[in-house]
């Protein structure tokens, strides 16, 4: 045998590498409207970019014909996207349902080892049915090697989780502790335990799509973080949010160019009501502030009363938090502190500047909310924002009442720069509620209470709830004129750009999980 002979080989042995569990079982991939590990890889990265690693790994005890099973039912390699290396691993579902045996994780966490010495992301593109079964206790210890590594990497590098089939039992896992979950509508779904072992210990009926579905995860859990329609724009979804996040924690998030924003002489004027209790959609605010009014909204099914998005200022890549008036009136409450929160940390995990929009009446009352933890998950608003070091910068619009301005990155949690619009009401509560008990005696004593309440009201928002009056106790730094809040912003990112913070000395502190 020649070198000739040795090459045909080789090549043979890819061939074989390529088609996974077979041409029959592709067909199957395909026809249940999925891709296959390899398709989904050359439509994520750049083109001719991918270089594969450990093609050849097998356990032939695991099969009676090893070479359908070359790879150990996962691709792993690394490419670019958008020119950048990343490194990532696709799970073949077409080998062993693309369950995860010790070869497998072996494979998984080679990679995750590489990108974490190099300092670039890691994606893991996810479609298995679980742990090897025939493995035990191995595929068990297995997974253990995963979290790990995710856990260690996490804060250091971009990790971002692609659920494009079943991710079940101890594998959801993974996942849960990287920075981003995308899922596939009607094709993903996460679940610790399946709608059978439900029906069998509690008797529940569910569906597996109802139970955990991209559609359940995105609006109602808020596991994920990105519903795609397709495969195709859920993985286009991934290589956009890249551009916005930087290589690692020691580096800055690419400069790109971008268009200004389309806003016309009053447009900001008009788009924020001046009454209070009128709803209007924040996003209506940062179309018309952001880089060509593009913006990426993370969790955007999930505690709709909360925005939160990257978006980008003369190319700068920033993270914008933003009450959401259009619904709940904007009100914190638990879901809504627990994704602002958990976003705050992200983007000052990987230097992103917070840019913060207030408009909020308060945290949300009810029995409810009070016997879940909202004041639990409220104080992880206060410690995500105050534990932030990176440049924060606060937008107050309109409402900022009582605890709930405080937490919305206010002067005394740390911003660097908070200014107001003339239409800001800056106060411990609402000019009604402080009207009626602080000229409670006065109302009640009137021949026209009504008259009098919208006299005391109007009394109270001159006196108390304007933005001058914390402008002259300098808990902001200055009153804007709307058109002016672009030019502010990138002012304020300019200045801020070589930002440092002394810390105290200490392992971590003690967020209020």
């Amino acid at each position: 045998m020649d070198i000739y002979d040795k090459l045909s080989e080789l090549t043979a042995l890819h061939e074989v590498a390529k088609l996974g569990g077979g041409v029959e079982r592709i067909s199957k991939q395909h026809d249940s409207g999925k891709m296959t590990a390899r398709e989904r890889i050359e439509a994520l990265l750049d083109d001719d970019s991918f270089v594969e690693t450990d093609t050849f790994i097998r356990d032939e005890m695991t099969d009676s014909k090893p070479d359908s099973v070359n790879g150990e039912g996962v691709v792993t390699g690394y490419g670019t996207i958008h020119g950048r290396l990343v490194f990532l691993f696709s799970q073949d579902f077409t080998v062993f349902g693309g369950a995860l045996g010790e070869l497998h994780s072996r494979k998984i966490c080679k990679i995750m080892d590489l990108a974490l010495k190099k300092g670039a992301p890691v994606i893991g593109l996810n479609d298995s049915g679980g742990a090897r079964i025939q493995e035990g206790v191995g595929a068990l210890s297995a997974y253990g090697d995963i979290f790990y590594r995710n856990t260690i990497a996490s804060g250091v590098i971009p990790q971002i989780s692609v659920i494009m089939g079943p991710c079940a039992g101890g594998a959801v896992y993974s996942p849960a502790l990287t920075d981003f979950i995308f899922m596939v509508d009607q094709t993903s779904k996460m679940f610790i335990t399946g709608p059978q072992v439900i029906k069998a210990i509690t008797g529940e009926e569910v569906s597996a799509e109802k139970l955990g579905g991209a559609l359940a995860h995105n609006q109602t859990s808020g596991v994920a973080h990105f519903l795609g329609e397709s495969e195709t724009e859920t993985l286009q979804s991934v290589r956009h949010i890249l551009t916005f996040l930087p290589q690692n924690n020691m580096e800055e998030s690419p400069l790109l160019e971008n268009e200004p924003p389309e806003a016309e002489g009053d447009d900001l004027l008009n788009v924020v009501p001046i009454e209070p209790s009128k709803q209007y959609d924040v996003r209506d605010v940062l179309n018309l502030v952001v880089d060509g009014g593009d913006f990426f909204e993370v969790h955007q099914s999930f505690a709709k009363n909360i925005v939160t998005c990257f978006a980008r200022f003369e190319g700068m890549s920033v993270g914008i938090i933003a009450n959401q008036p259009a619904y709940l009136a904007g009100c914190l409450d638990i879901d809504a502190s627990d994704k602002l929160s958990r976003f705050v940390r992200l983007c000052d995990s990987f230097n992103i500047p917070l840019v913060t929009f207030v408009d909020v009446p308060g945290f949300l009352p009810g029995v409810d909310q009070e016997y879940n933890g909202i004041i639990r998950h409220g104080a992880k608003i206060l410690y995500a924002y105050s534990e932030a070091t990176v440049p924060k910068i606060t937008i107050i619009l309109r409402k900022a009442y009582g605890g709930a301005y405080v937490a919305m990155c206010s002067r005394s949690l740390g911003a660097d720069v908070a200014v107001a619009w003339p239409t800001a009401e800056i106060a411990v509560m609402g000019p009604d509620g402080a009207a009626n008990i602080i000229f409670r005696d006065e109302i009640k004593k009137s021949d026209d209470p009504k008259t009098t309440m919208k006299q005391k009201t109007a009394e109270y928002r001159e006196k108390f709830a304007n933005p001058y009056i914390a402008s002259a106790k300098g808990m902001i730094d200055n009153v804007i004129d709307p058109r002016d809040t672009r030019k502010t912003i990138i002012e304020s990112l300019k200045m801020l750009s070589s930002k440092g913070a002394a810390q105290s000395r200490k392992k971590h502190g003690n967020i209020p999980f």
